[in-house]
């Protein structure tokens, strides 16, 4: 099949991260510093990224702000014209910080807060951080920079939608995504706390709509599908390998940020490999991609080409082979595992913090 060019590069400049939150999609084995990549190795990286006319880049982490090599980064990848996108904290985000980002070409910002309450913030996050996450987002709101906030939904915040939306527009935010959570790293194993009731979801879904007509032309608001929750599973990343490339603080390339959970593939590193090859030719991207791989009932379904089978990482992660049909799909021979995690979140109404997971 021919392969396309990648659209998106996510990079992962670091691991370290001056938050603990219960969510965290990172693995949970975290690199080292000492492992990550130096900046000339991610600096050559964005040249064959630009030879693969990748059109834009995530920075991420991890806290991205904490990698010293961030502004060579923003400015090898001014040079290539690839539009860069910063997903921070917005701790350590100080107006000194931002006009040095914006002078080496940065475009736009994505923050994330936990919470429209400090008291659940804290909860989620492991520290007392929203005061400086509300004052990095005010700086980015007055400067010139493009600023999305994003917001990741589950049982402890799901009854502070209306809240979370209103925090956002007197901030002055013009684009809010809400996204409940993907259960990959940290939420897999919080999953049991986090994984919302069909109660909660359902409220809040209707608080989401009704703000978002009131707000219409006024600030853009998405919503991303909870997992489990939903009887339809989320196409994998449009396709797997067919737009987005993650490169993580190591050097393994990876098609999406949680595939590094399907032990069964070897994914190769770019310390070892070029781009190029990676994205066109090796196995592990290969995998997945087109209709070939499918078993059934995901070969012969009517909804194949819009579902794309689900997501390959959470079929690891819950049916054991990334080839099966993502158990979120109530068609899935494994939709069972499903069923049995919503009904344990239905009866799991008592939550000890002593419980909690935290990234270390």
């Amino acid at each position: 099949m021919t392969v396309s060019n990648p659209y998106t590069l996510t990079m992962e400049l670091t691991h370290r991260c001056p938050l603990r939150c219960l969510y965290c999609s990172n693995p949970l084995e975290l690199v080292r510093a000492d492992n990550e990549l130096l900046v000339e190795e991610w600096l050559s990286i964005i040249d064959q990224a630009a030879k693969l006319s990748v059109v834009q880049a995530n920075l991420t982490g991890g806290e991205p702000l904490a990698y010293a090599g961030l502004p060579r980064i923003i400015e090898r990848l001014k040079k290539h014209d690839i539009y860069s996108n910063l997903i921070t904290s917005g701790i350590g985000l100080t107006e000194m910080v931002v006009s040095e980002l914006i002078s080496c070409g940065l475009e736009s910002i994505q923050i994330s807060i936990q919470s429209a309450s400090s008291q659940t913030a804290q909860l989620i996050a492991g520290r007392d951080a929203q005061q400086q996450k509300l004052a990095a987002l005010k700086l980015v709101a007055n400067s010139k920079l493009p600023l999305a906030l994003n917001v990741v939904l589950h049982r402890h915040n799901l009854h502070e939608v209306a809240e979370i939306i209103d925090l956002a527009h007197s901030l002055g935010v013009k684009r809010l995504e809400l996204a409940n959570t993907q259960y990959y790293g940290f939420a897999a194993a919080n999953m049991e706390h986090l994984l919302p009731t069909q109660q909660q979801m359902s409220d809040a879904l209707v608080v989401y709509e009704t703000k978002k007509n009131q707000l219409q032309g006024k600030m853009h608001l998405s919503w991303i599908i909870g997992d489990y929750i939903e009887s339809s599973p989320k196409p994998c990343m449009g396709g797997w390998a067919s737009q987005h490339m993650v490169i993580s603080v190591n050097g393994t390339a990876y098609p999406c940020l949680a595939a590094s959970a399907i032990k069964t593939l070897s994914f190769p590193s770019t310390k070892e490999n070029t781009l190029e090859w990676i994205w066109k030719e090796s196995p592990a991207f290969n995998a997945f991609r087109g209709f070939d791989w499918m078993v059934e009932p995901c070969r012969t379904c009517e909804f194949r080409e819009k579902d794309l089978g689900g997501c390959r990482c959470q079929a690891f992660l819950l049916a054991g082979d990334a080839a099966q049909a993502d158990p979120v799909c109530k068609l899935s021979p494994h939709h069972d595992l499903v069923k049995e995690k919503i009904a344990a979140a239905e009866s799991n109404a008592v939550i000890s913090k002593e419980q909690l997971i935290y990234r270390m």
